[in-house]
């Protein structure tokens, strides 16, 4: 359905802004003496990555 489609590409587009500003964070953090925040974030990161890879697939099948 277009209006399917529609909303993935919007939650695709959120979720990957929210990917970059976790990234950014993480980037930040480390350096710090603690990188304990630092590597949370990036695992938050990775897995938004695999969400989105994973989001894309899903609307590359239902376009088929």
């Amino acid at each position: 359905m277009a209006s399917d489609d529609a909303e993935l590409s919007s939650i695709t587009t959120a979720l990957d802004e929210l990917r970059q500003r976790i990234t950014l964070l993480a980037e930040r953090n480390a350096g710090a003496e603690d990188e304990t925040l630092a590597q949370g974030l990036f695992d938050v990161e990775r897995t938004l990555g695999e969400a989105l890879r994973r989001l894309s697939r899903l609307r590359q099948s239902t376009q088929a």
